[in-house]
């Protein structure tokens, strides 16, 4: 079977699906992947060519409700899907899992299937305002799009029963996987450096206020009051959409002795690897790959008690869930490892082994073929 997988990120086909690309390839199928400007990047396009993919270009805007740009986009999906010709389609992320599922349906395709990986900033936002004028169109253009898909996956059942519950998807098309999973052997566990200097916190992640930036740097400011030999670590990138965080406020971060900022890497292992404690206080994901492979590398995790983010730990044996938005609290459970400091160990082992046990991508990616009907 010629199977096309569609995102909006030409580094998440490596990043994000590459091992499922490789079981689907491996499986006996014929794989093709698209995203924009993927064949501008050659190093992905050799990696992807190594996995047995063959890679096209596509034109797609990332963010925004620009009616000629979006239009623009389904028609370089539907020829992309007329050139390609494939069986069967996977879309994830807004964007393709709008229009690529529409485009895949004009053009034929028989099996479109889709995979929710999170709700995106949008879903947050209140009823009034650009965003909430946003959101209805969101709702609206997920309720055409996804009446034409075969299947729709989604990575927690909060984010399946929202669905089902506004009628954007049938009940039976609703299906549900564990996140995207994380290669566990890649990911592996790695010694806590010394804490006689201090504990150190990592966030990673888009630097948006969805991902709780905002309340992780507060509460930051909050713990180094009492324990200022105490490192926080941030990896991320200023996105392009309404809560992105200004440059400025950044550097002021850095500047005042809050944060340790690494930019983007390609590599997160080394800084997991140096971290004690992960933190990502977010306001809803799909399941967060980050905390995932933070897991995998046995630290444990300060995240919040929301849709996605609260299957990643259970509460008190690898990790805390703590409210969304609250920063006080969120410097409190903080402050439990640093005057707990055997709970970093203790809480870390259970980490990995939760991974072990529900999220190895491997499981993961044996779910999505069956249900696409691959395996």
């Amino acid at each position: 079977m010629k199977v096309l997988l569609i995102g909006s990120f030409a580094e998440s086909l490596v990043n994000f699906r590459g091992d499922l690309i490789r079981s689907i390839g491996n499986a006996g199928h014929d794989v093709h992947v698209a995203a924009p400007e993927l064949l501008c990047a050659s190093g992905l396009c050799e990696q992807l060519t190594l996995m047995g993919a063959s890679v096209y270009d596509v034109s797609l805007s990332r963010t925004g409700l620009n009616p000629l740009a979006d239009l623009k986009s389904l028609v370089s999906l539907w020829r992309l899907c007329r050139t390609v010709k494939p069986d069967l389609i996977l879309t994830y992320t807004i964007k393709p899992v709008v229009y690529g599922t529409l485009a895949a349906t004009l053009a034929g395709v028989k099996y479109r299937y889709t995979l929710i990986t999170g709700l995106g900033y949008v879903f947050n936002a209140p009823s009034n305002g650009v965003r909430g004028i946003l959101k209805r169109i969101l709702l609206g253009l997920y309720r055409v799009a996804l009446s034409c898909a075969t299947r729709v996956i989604f990575q927690n059942a909060d984010d399946r029963n929202l669905f089902v519950d506004k009628s954007l998807v049938a009940s039976r098309k609703a299906k549900i996987v564990s996140g995207s999973g994380v290669n566990i052997e890649r990911f592996a566990v790695t010694p806590f450096i010394s804490r006689q200097q201090g504990i150190h916190f990592l966030f990673i992640g888009r630097l948006i206020a969805d991902k709780g930036i905002y309340e992780f740097v507060e509460a930051a400011r909050r713990v180094r009051q009492h324990y200022p030999q105490c490192q926080f670590h941030l990896v991320g990138w200023i996105d392009t959409n309404l809560s992105a965080i200004d440059r400025n406020e950044l550097d002021r971060w850095v500047t005042d002795g809050l944060i340790v900022y690494h930019g983007r890497l390609e590599d997160v292992r080394p800084v997991i690897e140096k971290s004690h404690v992960f933190v990502l206080p977010s306001y809803r994901e799909g399941v967060p790959r980050t905390v995932l492979e933070a897991m995998a590398m046995g630290r444990p995790i300060i995240t919040t008690d929301a849709p996605g983010c609260r299957e990643t730990v259970e509460n008190g044996v690898n990790g805390y869930l703590v409210p969304v938005k609250d920063s006080a609290s969120l410097a409190g459970t903080m402050l439990k490892f640093i005057e707990n400091p055997e709970l970093i160990d203790r809480m870390g082992a259970a980490s990995r082994k939760r991974v072990e046990a529900v999220f190895d991508v491997h499981k993961v990616n044996a779910a999505m073929l069956d249900i696409m009907e691959l395996s």
